[in-house]
């Protein structure tokens, strides 16, 4: 077919096909036999055809559109995490034929606000909700409105449920802290962020229990915090951890900007990463790899996460759940060369 068609009612003429079957095949209908749906996606395809989305809208009461708020917090839009995760969002709804809608909160401005406005403009049918917070009020809002959410990431605590993803921080804070000990290690740092995000608790808390589980009175744990986006402060503590007398063996840091943090720093401070101190991190960020000689960290599949995210939200939305989906992700260990034997322990 090389003829582009305009219209839907084209479309189905050009197919022998009712504009409604049409119309159900393209939104993804079960009632519609799987290969009839793969032969309409394929001639809407070759022909060029764009649904009406205004048209849609009337006739569905969907827009079509899903929301997420991303906060400005310097003078990068996004930072590598949220860069992977956008990324892997907009793959998931484009696959389904929906779309993203990016809305930004300024610095200084609420979120909740911003989140309110997609929300009661009618303009998505459904919401990502990204680094839940102790106590977050967007979770709130959206389950009192009852409108369509899916949280990356988990409350501490609640009485209510609700639709989530999250990746098994506290397991593999432990996995790493096991690693470590058996190479020798005994007095360890963890570099960590001072707003009361969840994750920050969760992988906190693995660590303290792999801790516990050893039982070894000689174990040490030094903990240095600073805010997430203040590249300053977070010098600052690294390198009050660095340069401390009895400075830790290993670290290991609540992500991967800053692990890499602390390896720039060992480096400009004369240590050798691991053969002074080894690192470690999470998220596998791209620049993980490249950051000499390489950090070790955790895969927390953050593009295949948001891709599962927007099949959940989608699913939520098409059939309205009882029960809420919950999914945990268990990160895989990425071994590269930034941890190795504790010092004192080598041949």
């Amino acid at each position: 077919m090389t003829t582009r068609v305009i219209t839907l009612k084209e479309l189905a003429a050009s197919l022998d096909l009712s504009i409604t079957t049409v119309s159900r095949a393209l939104a993804g209908h079960e009632q519609i036999a799987l290969k009839t749906r793969e032969r309409v996606a394929q001639a809407a395809r070759q022909a060029g055809y764009v649904p009406n989305t205004a048209a849609r809208t009337l006739v569905s009461g969907r827009s079509g559109f899903v929301g997420l708020v991303l906060p400005i917090r310097g003078p990068n839009l996004v930072d590598s995490f949220l860069g992977e995760f956008v990324t892997g969002l907009g793959e998931g709804l484009v696959s389904h034929g929906a779309d993203l809608i990016l809305a930004t909160a300024a610095f200084g401005h609420s979120e909740l606000s911003v989140l309110r406005h997609v929300v009661e403009s009618g303009r998505a049918d459904g919401v990502v909700v990204t680094r839940i917070a102790e106590v977050d009020e967007r979770l709130a809002y959206l389950r009192e409105r009852g409108f369509p959410f899916v949280a990356h990431g988990r409350l501490l605590d609640s009485d209510f449920g609700y639709n989530w993803l999250d990746t098994d921080g506290a397991h593999a804070f432990g996995e790493a802290f096991d690693m470590l000990y058996d190479l020798g290690h005994r007095h360890f740092g963890l570099v960590t962020i001072s707003e009361p995000m969840t994750f920050r608790h969760l992988r906190q808390d693995g660590l303290a229990a792999a801790i516990a589980r050893r039982g070894d009175p000689s174990v040490r744990l030094d903990v240095v915090t600073a805010p997430r986006f203040d590249h300053e402060a977070r010098i600052h503590v690294v390198n009050r951890m660095l340069q401390a007398p009895d400075r830790p063996t290993a670290i290991v840091a609540l992500f991967d900007e800053l692990a890499l943090t602390v390896m720039e720093e060992a480096a400009r401070a004369g240590l050798s990463v691991p053969r002074d101190l080894s690192v470690i991190g999470f998220d596998n960020i791209a620049a993980s790899a490249y950051a000499p000689p390489g950090l070790t960290t955790f895969d927390a599949s953050i593009r295949q996460c948001a891709r599962e995210i927007a099949d959940m939200l989608l699913t939520i939305i098409a059939e309205r759940l009882a029960a809420p989906l919950t999914r945990l992700i268990r990160p895989t260990l990425v071994a590269r060369a930034s941890h190795g034997p504790a010092p004192q322990t080598r041949s």
